[in-house]
């Protein structure tokens, strides 16, 4: 009987090894293919947007990399969102944040909310959980007053946006909403062509 068992956990385990490892080939072939265009030489921001706030939340780096990189740009000013309790990456993390989505609880933020009245444009940057955008985001949606600001909302993820940005829209009072954009967590092979495409976006935006 035990025999069995073993046999049972063994297969079960190779098939999970499969079925991953297929998922990240398929998620690594998608990726080549979307920053195919974006390759080549180093693409110049046509245009000036004024005066520019960069927010974002970010809890493992992806995002802050991708806001970084729109500040470099456009030289703008950054709010990062923080917590007021420290979150951590540990193995209930993933269960505590999807109770807080089904619950609408959020977790409490840390320090008073930008000034949006002194900017022309707020990019407004979260992760993905759960397919919708990180719970902080969402506690920073449920305070923040836009002012009829144009909004530029955009997330990083692993390989998919989920309702990202229907959420993001049902949730920013008084704002004016921006083609979004969205932002795989990538290698850094793919560094000068996610340069790239945020150049692009942002020339898109500007037309």
């Amino acid at each position: 009987m035990f025999k069995y068992l073993l046999y049972i956990v063994v297969i079960v385990a190779v098939v999970g090894l499969f079925s991953g490892g297929f998922h990240l080939y398929r998620v690594a072939q998608r990726n080549k293919k979307e920053m195919a265009p974006y390759q080549g030489a180093p693409i110049a921001l046509k245009g000036d947007f004024g005066k520019v706030l960069v927010v974002y939340y970010s809890l493992t780096g992806n995002t802050k990399d991708i806001a970084e990189r729109i500040q470099k740009k456009t030289q703008a000013d950054v709010y990062e969102i923080k917590t007021a309790e420290e979150i951590k990456t540990n193995p209930w993390f993933y269960l505590k944040a999807r109770a807080q989505l089904k619950e609408g609880k959020y977790p409490a933020l840390a320090g008073a909310l930008p000034d949006f009245s002194k900017y022309d444009w707020v990019f407004v940057g979260f992760p993905v959980w759960w397919y919708t955008a990180a719970t902080p985001g969402l506690a920073f949606l449920q305070e923040a007053d836009f002012q009829g600001k144009k909004v530029v909302p955009f997330s990083t993820q692993g390989s998919n946006a989920g309702t990202f940005l229907k959420d993001f829209t049902a949730r920013a009072k008084n704002a004016d909403i921006q083609p979004a954009e969205s932002f795989n967590n990538l290698p850094d092979k793919y560094d000068a062509a996610v340069d790239n495409k945020i150049a692009v976006w942002l020339n898109n935006l500007l037309e």
